[in-house]
């Protein structure tokens, strides 16, 4: 019984095989994909708009508008949260039966705050990206001064040298 380590190449590997030579002889990429499409089953689509909570078909538990405190606004939800979840303690000991409007409303706590920790997902890449590039900044200013330290050194050591061939 006879196996190969490895498959052969799918067979569209011919179309690069002159690539080096001219790389114009590769078939070109597909176009990126506008709009919505559909991947294992699910529909998603390219723009990056969060849609709004009644557009999802939930009751949104928070003032609207641009100037929202984030802050305070979850840290409210995250009590009104709490509250529920005790509240449903209470319920499933003494009336089992009326657990479902409880677990609606926390449902409905739990998609507000989603939206709000959505909705600040740009702000936190913003913050992410600044940090990124200040430590790169960081990282090149040290390089540069690593690279003058050894310049000097490099003239200190040829200075000694030409001062000791002339003593000669």
């Amino acid at each position: 019984m006879a196996n190969a380590t490895y498959p052969p190449p799918p067979p569209y590997y011919r179309l690069y095989k002159d690539y080096l030579e001219d790389p114009k002889s590769a078939p070109e990429p597909p176009p990126p994909i506008e709009g919505t499409y559909i991947c294992f089953g699910g529909t998603y689509t390219t723009s990056d708009v969060l849609p709004s909570l009644e557009e999802q078909g939930v009751r949104q538990l928070y003032p609207k508008g641009a100037n929202v405190d984030f802050k305070k606004e979850l840290r409210s939800l995250n009590g009104e949260l709490q509250l529920h979840i005790l509240e449903l303690a209470d319920i499933l000991i003494e009336r089992p039966s009326q657990y479902a409007r409880r677990v609606e409303e926390i449902s409905t706590v739990f998609k507000n705050l989603h939206h709000l920790l959505n909705s600040l997902r740009p702000h936190q890449a913003r913050a992410t990206l600044i940090h990124i590039l200040e430590l790169q900044i960081e990282r090149r200013k040290e390089a540069v001064e690593d690279i003058k330290k050894r310049r000097e050194e490099a003239r200190r050591l040829l200075n000694e040298s030409l001062a000791t061939l002339d003593d000669q």
